[in-house]
């Protein structure tokens, strides 16, 4: 029998790199180091609603091969896969269930949906990215919750290659999905207004990210009235994020999406060195340190935005001294460190060790 069983959403055969895929593809790799890839069977949910039809036989083969069931679903996933592993399990004699949340959405779904809660309390454990989350569903009831840091296998830059700017033009730019609700078009304009209140070129502005399908329409027209000082670049590959950050002055992560968990761009920002503004989503404090490794403004606040970017602007040398506090605030978010816990959950003897049982001689 297999160590465990990881259904997610991998997108064999594709190159997507939404949050989702990356963190399933990253916890999966970090299992196999751990256990060996003979232990670890990989499920994948990709394919949409016509792949959920498949999902009661793979819970039956995750179920029959596995010992641990590590689920990581969006929205849709979890209403199907929860409910199913719950009653299934029922059948398999010390079967362990656990869910890995990524983002910071599953208090408020939960609230709206009892029989849902009912079955993910069953479950040995419930993994979120924030001690808000934990906070917020413990309040609705939950004892098995626990914090699991979000993180990416990257190679943290060295101060020694730190890069510094001081001098206008400060390079900024978003790096996440490419739509409306991620503050694009406040970044677009909030650099645009700067720029044409001091009458040159204070900030430049580059894109990163891969464009929402649904919302290529919204992203061309405003494309086409971008100045010179803003360009669209395209995605990047999560293992060039570093080497691409590195060179920018600051990441902008001016944010709509209030239940936000761990941002994977603000862990990409701080392996390269790079300070964040951002809006302060729920867990904004759970990553961003102000002062330290970044500043923040309230969401939804364009005028404070604008005028946070001018107080940065008024002094690169305050803001370049945050660059060496997010490298060491990036080692806390690598995969050996963020992931032992759930390690441990799925290793009996490391978690009795941890729980001081004692096991049968």
């Amino acid at each position: 029998m297999k160590k465990v069983c990881v259904i997610g959403h991998f997108a064999f055969g594709k190159n997507l790199l939404n949050g989702q895929t990356v963190k399933t593809k990253i916890v999966t790799e970090e299992l196999e180091k751990r256990f060996t890839q003979k232990q670890v069977l990989k499920i994948d949910t990709h394919g949409g609603a016509l792949s959920l039809l498949k999902a009661p036989f793979q819970v039956l083969k995750a179920l029959l091969t596995c010992k641990n069931i590590v689920i990581l679903p969006a929205h849709n996933g979890l209403r199907v896969f929860a409910p199913l592993l719950r009653f299934m399990r029922c059948f398999f004699k010390g079967r362990k269930l656990h869910y890995i949340v990524i983002g910071g959405w599953l208090p408020e779904f939960v609230s709206k949906r009892k029989a849902l809660k009912k079955s993910l309390m069953k479950f040995d454990s419930i993994f979120v990215e924030t001690s808000t989350m934990k906070k917020n569903l413990e309040k609705a009831g939950f004892l098995n919750i626990q914090v699991l840091l979000n993180c990416k296998d990257l190679t943290v830059l060295q101060e020694s290659d730190l890069v510094y700017t001081v001098n206008p033009p400060l390079k900024v730019c978003t790096f996440s999905r490419v739509m409306r609700e991620k503050g694009i078009e406040d970044a677009v304009n909030a650099v645009k207004a700067i720029n044409e209140k001091e009458g040159k070129t204070v900030y430049t502005l580059d894109i990163y990210g891969q464009v929402d399908s649904a919302q290529t329409q919204w992203f061309e027209s405003l494309q086409k009235k971008f100045p010179d000082f803003v360009k669209y670049r395209g995605a990047v590959s999560f293992d060039k994020s570093v080497e691409v950050l590195k060179e920018y002055f600051a990441l902008l992560f001016p944010t709509h999406f209030y239940t936000e968990g761990i941002p994977g761009t603000i862990i990409d920002a701080y392996a390269a060195g790079v300070p964040v503004i951002s809006a302060e989503w729920e867990s904004f404090s759970d990553i961003v340190e102000r002062g330290v490794t970044g500043e923040g403004y309230p969401m939804n606040d364009f005028s404070a935005l604008t005028s946070l970017l001018s107080r940065i602007e008024e002094n690169p040398q305050e803001w370049n001294e945050k660059k060496k506090n997010c490298i060491q605030k990036a080692k806390e978010y690598l995969p050996s460190t963020a992931l032992q816990k759930l390690a441990e959950s799925l290793d009996d003897k490391a978690e009795h060790d941890r729980l001081g049982i004692k096991g049968n001689k």
